[in-house]
């Protein structure tokens, strides 16, 4: 099951007459009229759970600058164990190292044990939830996150075989990365460092676009080592983030990416 949202610059501000990021506040899920969200008259949700789970989220991330959960639902929904709706935004998150400029959730139709957990028990999901979100990266948390492991390893897994390097230098990881986000393709500038200190410039450019519902495709490739175009074999090649995934839109703008989707979270 896919939900959509569209992708609207002012849903990923966090709401003030400005229309900047403002302590408090939160991201505009809504069907764009302005009209305030209505009231679910849940107490449980606004003064339990909104904020355990936000102090739960706050836990998972290094870093936040700002964070706003919402849970809606009627009490006696909610005893039930059914939550119809829950939305969350964040500004700043840092996340295992990846930097999330701004980032908008929306997740429905969530069954937990409440029952079973306010006997003690562990709370956990009773059914998969379909997740849609909004999220921005910009070119400055873009190579930040470059610096996490979790990125750097697999850059360097992923492009150092397809470089024309001997067996001993695919081993090497790449050094010094930096990206450059342009509309609708990215420019990757890297090193390799040889084992006597020599230096391997590199620089890879490709359209990106998205090639089925979890797959984004690199489109018209071209990578240069150490001056001297390379003709690469990989042009077309797709990134495959899964069936639970569904990409529906991808913009790429000078300096910023933008993503809107959904996931499917399994129990």
């Amino acid at each position: 099951m896919k939900l959509f949202m569209t992708v609207d610059r002012n849903s990923l501000q966090f709401d003030n007459k400005a229309g900047a990021a403002s302590s408090g506040e939160t991201a505009n899920l809504g069907d764009g009229s302005g009209a305030p969200p209505r009231s679910q008259g849940s107490r449980i949700a606004s003064s339990v759970l909104s904020p355990a789970v936000q102090l739960w989220l706050r836990s998972q991330v290094q870093q936040v600058d700002e964070l706003k959960v919402k849970i809606e639902g009627s009490d006696r929904q909610i005893f039930s164990g059914a939550i119809p709706k829950v939305t969350a935004a964040a500004l700043g998150a840092v996340y295992k190292g990846l930097h999330l400029t701004e980032v908008a959730l929306e997740g429905s139709g969530i069954r937990i044990n409440l029952g079973q957990a306010l006997k003690g028990k562990p709370l956990r999901l009773l059914e998969s939830v379909p997740v849609t979100g909004v999220l921005r990266l910009d070119q400055a948390d873009l190579n930040a996150s470059l610096k996490a492991p979790l990125l750097a390893d697999a850059l360097s897994e992923f492009l150092l075989p397809l470089l024309p390097l001997t067996d001993r230098e695919k081993s090497l990881k790449l050094q010094d990365s930096q990206i450059k986000i342009e509309a609708g393709k990215l420019t990757l500038s890297a090193t390799i460092l040889r084992a006597g200190g020599t230096q391997i410039p590199v620089v890879l450019r490709t359209g990106l676009r998205i090639a089925s519902g979890h797959e984004l495709m690199f489109e018209a490739p071209e990578i240069e080592v150490d001056g001297e175009l390379k003709i690469s074999d990989f042009n077309d090649f797709k990134i495959d983030f899964g069936q639970e995934v569904a990409i529906d839109e991808l913009i790429l703008t000078p300096g910023e990416i933008v993503c809107r989707g959904g996931i499917r979270v399994l129990p």
